[in-house]
């Protein structure tokens, strides 16, 4: 398998987590891609028309976005069980995999609107509006935090990503002091070598 592969992307953190966690990581060849929203990498564009990463190209040469699919695909290929089968434990898996990503969403739009639009043309009230977003999300998870108990799944893994990316890019944030209960659900989640791991393009 092939994923087109940016080592700050937490979408594709997200996917390299759940092939770790299945143990086929080793399967996976990274390939260099920059999946700029303006200076578009036609690399990516020839398997995913978006243009985005993570795109995975199977074995067999079919092409799979966006995290969610290449996260249950990997899934099913591992034979796991990070995906609920059936009835209310996969749809509260699920719905927390959707609050994760948006979560990561706002992050990155806001990250775009401060680092790529030009100065002159940058919404501070969009800007809050998205910051505005990621707290109301992390004050529900704080004050429903045994939503991320329990055995390994998609929801916790993805909640744990867009934690991770806002250490990365919004340290300012703090939302492990701000939100203790959460910090403390989510520790054991942070704490799994799959999580903490930093990955690179192979030298």
């Amino acid at each position: 398998m092939k994923l087109h592969f940016a080592p700050t992307s937490p979408y594709v953190r997200k996917c390299m987590v759940v092939a770790d966690e299945l143990g086929l990581s080793d399967r996976i060849t990274l390939l260099a891609s920059s999946a700029h929203p303006v200076n578009r990498d036609a690399s990516i564009i020839a398997n995913n028309p978006l243009g985005k990463v993570p795109t995975l190209v199977t074995d067999d040469g079919m092409a799979l976005y966006d995290s969610r699919v290449i996260c249950e695909y990997l899934n099913d290929l591992g034979g796991g069980q990070l995906f609920p089968a059936s009835g209310a434990a996969r749809w509260r898996a699920m719905t927390l995999q959707s609050l994760g990503d948006g979560i990561l969403d706002a992050a990155l739009l806001t990250r775009y609107e401060n680092m790529v639009r030009p100065e002159a043309l940058r919404w501070a009230e969009w800007t809050a509006g998205k910051l505005d977003a990621i707290h109301t999300s992390l004050s529900y998870l704080n004050q429903h935090s045994s939503v991320l108990a329990g055995e390994l799944h998609i929801g916790q893994i993805t909640v744990a990503c867009a934690l991770k990316y806002l250490d990365f890019r919004f340290p300012e944030l703090a939302w492990n002091q701000a939100y203790p209960a959460l910090a403390q659900a989510i520790a054991p989640v942070l704490a799994r070598d799959s999580v903490s791991k930093e990955r690179a393009l192979p030298a």
